[in-house]
């Protein structure tokens, strides 16, 4: 056996295991070694049941002895299980709402118990509450030191694989390992002083006598530190390396030419801010450069990226080439192509939106149009990607909310034209930590300033039982000449829920709270016609409210209005609130955004509190990862997030910093022509396989 033996060729593994294990993404041996236990249990105080005290963290080894379900008031019920062993003592585990166990905890059923020992003055017995439990067989018995009277790991179940059958096979695979290399230089291991590569496995598994729980459960064991920062130093040294190959490409020198700067002039709504000066300067000089541009394009809601995308592509297009921009749904593609229509209609260039919706005549006349160069600019959503699109000339493709697409997705648009010009936006700021794993191979551009004038919205948080003021503060509003948003979420799972919803406010307010009112709709189901029709007419003010799904997201630019009122504000997520509120505060007027809720749970009530008291799109894009977690920060599983195993970027991101440090000061000056190669050599072999980054290529 080695690291690369597929799982099914191991002892106790076999076929229908091995299938339950490749749809945790572990197919080999070396994927189910850096499966790690999500936490670990003391599990060194074994006693016999008689001999248990009130207070104490113990395990017992134990029989059923009897067992039944107790209902409570108010729908409540209770499983209990009376426990016995040689010591002729007595233990009783509860759990509510434990239905579930009476087919797991049967009479005479052999058990390991794992709790805290409480004194039930009710019943004068020993009780348990919702302890940990194994259920023993003869075998397990057997090798009972695996599972008891030391420190047990804990991995998360893979299908009917339990955590137990994982213990038991990780044992043998630990214990069966023939002599490894140690992937990560020698230098770095002195230094730092980390253990070598099959010893950290091995405590990662099963740790050692003596270690200290509290350490192995923040993940700061010696083992843990070195696996998780080998994780990262991969990571970082791939990212630093492709950066630098990037960079030796060739690719599009395009000129800023005097006709150029006249162009950008022309279409610019309003002066531009510095930030937005000193990143248009960024992008222009990479795409001056003869090899691709790699960017990032961030910042803040209403910050004004995509303005300066459009001078990104006046750059391109006055150098004769084509631009194109791929967003992720079709309303915001529909935005986009409204903008930038506006924008480059003083111009005389063409823009054409090319989108799933679109009649196929209509996209054949679209695409013969884009084939023959007769096309400046292209909005589209997936459909842009079709083998049967091309462009005669494209030189820059921009990305928008590039982390809803996959990365042969972003690869399928970069081959529509030779070696383009790539600027990834983003509209959802970025931590820093997640920024260093996610897109740590493209150079990175942040508008970090806002138009001047801008106010900070007011952000007030309302109980849906006032309602009335609500509507008789927007009516006030309207009432000093501004205008108002009227939001419903849109739940994946019911998008026709929310769709007869937000219809339903709409005849409400229209012809009940405010009949003397211009109220329009905007959701999903609307033509790219009937949008652009509802869009024009509220921004030229001849529309008061407009109620809507979550289509105004991103992209809308209505300087006059003033107030965004978001119903049941609870099912959205702080990054979409955020964006939902950026939609205002555009203008002179003070703005404001009204958060509407039902009942709150802890997490809705803490990014209800959030939204409260911070308008820092960056301050409120860390608590969002907080709360969510990585996995689930963008909402979507095709992130692009790397498949980090052991390592945790919300966790562990002083030990992502020491990496990134050890990388580049690895790649610049390598110990020897040996080391440097070895580092190579496991990339190549492993890179492909483990990360999936912002850039292909």
């Amino acid at each position: 056996m080695d690291l690369q033996t597929p799982l099914q060729y191991v002892k106790g593994i076999g076929p229908a295991r091995a299938a339950m294990l490749e749809a945790k993404g572990l197919s080999t041996v070396e994927d189910l070694l850096a499966y790690a236990p999500f936490r670990y249990e003391d599990r060194t105080n074994l006693k016999p049941i008689a001999k248990l005290a009130p207070g104490e963290m113990a395990t017992v080894v134990c029989e059923i002895a009897s067992s039944h379900t107790s209902r409570l008031r108010r729908g409540m019920s209770i499983f209990e299980a009376r426990f016995r062993d040689d010591s002729h003592g007595s233990l009783t585990g509860k759990w509510f709402h434990g239905d579930y166990l009476k087919t797991v905890l049967v009479p005479g059923t052999r058990v390991a118990l794992f709790g805290k020992v409480d004194f039930d003055s009710f019943t004068g017995a020993l009780t348990v509450m919702h302890p940990e439990f194994e259920i023993l067989s003869a075998e397990d018995e057997a090798d009972a030191a695996l599972h008891l009277n030391r420190i047990v790991p804990i991995h998360e179940a893979a299908g009917k694989i339990t955590a137990r059958v994982l213990r038991t096979l990780l044992w043998r695979i630990c214990e069966s390992l023939p002599p490894l290399a140690d992937p990560l230089p020698g230098a770095i291991r002195d230094r730092l002083k980390l253990p070598e590569y099959i010893q950290a496995i091995r405590h990662l598994h099963f740790p050692p006598a003596g270690e200290d729980l509290r350490l192995l459960n923040s993940f700061r064991s010696p083992a843990q530190f070195r696996l998780i920062l080998e994780e990262f130093f991969w990571l970082q040294c791939g990212l630093l390396l492709r950066r630098g190959k990037v960079r030796l490409q060739p690719g599009i020198a395009f000129e800023l030419s005097d006709r150029a700067r006249d162009r950008i002039k022309t279409m610019l709504p309003f002066k531009p801010t510095n930030a937005q000066k000193r990143v248009l300067g960024e992008i222009a000089r990479d795409m001056a450069e003869p090899h691709p541009m790699n960017r990032l394009l961030q910042g803040d809601v209403g910050s004004g990226k995509t303005l300066v995308a459009a001078e990104a592509a006046i750059i391109a297009i006055e150098s004769g080439y084509q631009a194109a921009l791929i967003a992720p749904t079709e309303i915001l593609a529909a935005q986009h192509y409204l903008y930038f229509k506006s924008l480059f209609s003083k111009l005389g260039y063409v823009v054409v939106p090319l989108t799933g919706s679109q009649t196929a005549r209509e996209k054949t006349k679209l695409k013969e149009l884009l084939e023959r160069g007769l096309v400046h600019f292209a909005v589209g959503t997936h459909a842009l990607l079709e083998e049967d699109v091309s462009f005669k000339k494209l030189g820059l493709a921009i990305i928008d909310e590039q982390h809803r697409f996959g990365v042969m997705q972003r690869l399928r648009l970069m081959e529509k034209g030779t070696a383009p010009d790539v600027l990834v936006m983003t509209a959802t700021p970025i931590p820093r930590t997640l920024a260093m794993t996610l897109y740590g191979d493209l150079d990175v551009s942040v508008i970090d300033e806002l138009p001047p004038g801008r106010r900070p919205v007011v952000t007030k948080h309302l109980s849906e039982d006032r309602i009335e003021q609500v509507w008789s503060f927007v009516k006030r509003e309207i009432d000093a000449g501004r205008q108002a948003y009227v939001v419903y979420p849109i739940i994946e799972e019911s998008e026709t829920a929310a769709l007869k919803a937000a219809e339903k406010m709409h005849r409400h307010l229209s012809e009940t709270v405010f009949p003397a009112l211009n109220t329009g709709l905007l959701h999903g189901r609307l033509s790219a016609d009937e949008k652009e029709d509802v869009m024009h007419r509220f921004k030229g003010g001849e529309l008061h409210i407009l109620v809507s799904t979550t289509v105004i997201e991103v992209g809308v630019d209505v300087p006059n209005a003033s107030v965004m009122v978001i119903e049941q504000a609870e099912r959205f997520g702080l990054a979409q609130l955020h964006q939902l509120r950026g939609r205002v505060g555009r203008g002179a007027a003070q703005s404001y955004c009204l958060l509407v809720t039902g009942r709150l749970n802890d997490a809705a009530r803490e990014r209800i509190r959030t939204m409260v008291d911070s308008s820092d799109g960056f301050l409120i894009a860390e608590m969002d990862l907080k709360l969510r977690g990585p996995g689930e920060f963008f909402g979507t599983r095709q992130s692009g997030l790397p498949s980090l195993r052991i390592a945790n970027i919300l966790r562990d991101q002083e030990i992502l910093d020491l990496a990134r440090r050890e990388a580049a000061a690895f790649l610049d000056h390598p110990p020897s022509e040996a080391e440097r190669v070895g580092v190579l050599n496991y990339l190549r072999d492993h890179w492909q396989k483990r990360y999936g980054l912002a850039r292909v290529g």
